[in-house]
């Protein structure tokens, strides 16, 4: 099946990543080169054919009109399995780092994570394959192409998958609102670890917060309920990150 990435950014992280099968870049005739030089370095790095058409091409291809004058054509995104991300952390030479979604809606929502995500360096991104969104061509765009170097896989029981976790040292925090939620500042993320964020509403649902080691909470001043998931979400991320040193 042919799906098709635009944007220069997201376009440009497509190309300098593994994760899809690439057949053309197309680029808006008439096009700035220097704007567009990167984007032809990098597909001709990899020798993917190159093609120009107008504007309107270009958005009947896309089915968009905001795509910058850059359209990838590619195959389905390539999920991974969870012991390639375990792999991928000995590999380095460390301890396993992360993310886990628990029915999280929204492109945009998850594109930032994922964003976030692999800034940070994480091994890998788990999500349900059932009532969740697949990586489409929106949330890869939300991501700013993040989703092109990132190990994904869709799971298709995620209790299951965080015992298998647990079995291989990975402790598993969850952000949670409820009772009993510790404070972010109370808790040690300097270790090998899993962070679980649940659906912007909901949370986490009942099995998958009963599985976690350690349930954590972000302080809060303001009036206003709560964070959004992915900025939350982010926040974590970024703070298990600096436990580690920025390392």
């Amino acid at each position: 099946m042919t799906e098709y990435l635009i944007r220069r950014n997201t376009v440009l992280e497509a190309l300098r990543g593994y994760r899809r099968e690439i057949f053309c870049l197309w680029l808006q005739a008439g096009s700035d080169k220097k704007v567009s030089r990167p984007l032809l370095t990098a597909a001709q790095d990899r020798h993917i054919p190159i093609k120009t058409a107008d504007k309107a091409k270009l958005s009947q291809l896309a089915g968009d009109g905001s795509h910058q004058g850059v359209v990838l054509e590619v195959g389905p995104y390539a999920y991974a399995g969870v012991e390639e991300m375990l792999a991928l952390a000995q590999t380095r030479g460390e301890r396993p780092f992360l993310l886990l979604l628990d029915l999280l809606h929204g492109p945009q929502n998850i594109g930032t994570l994922l964003r976030t995500a692999e800034i940070v360096g994480v091994h890998g991104v788990i999500l349900p394959d059932r009532r969740a969104p697949d990586i489409t061509t929106a949330v890869t765009q939300f991501s700013a192409g993040a989703t092109e170097h990132l190990l994904i896989a869709q799971v298709t029981n995620l209790v299951q998958v965080i015992k298998q976790l647990q079995a291989n040292d990975v402790w598993i925090v969850g952000l949670d609102l409820t009772e009993g939620a510790q404070p972010l500042p109370d808790v040690d993320l300097n270790m090998a670890i899993g962070i679980v964020v649940g659906h912007e509403g909901e949370g986490m649902r009942r099995l998958v917060r009963e599985s976690c080691d350690i349930r954590l909470k972000l302080p809060q001043k303001g009036q206003v309920a709560s964070l959004n998931a992915a900025v939350a979400g982010s926040v974590v991320l970024y703070q298990a990150w600096q436990a580690r040193r920025f390392t």
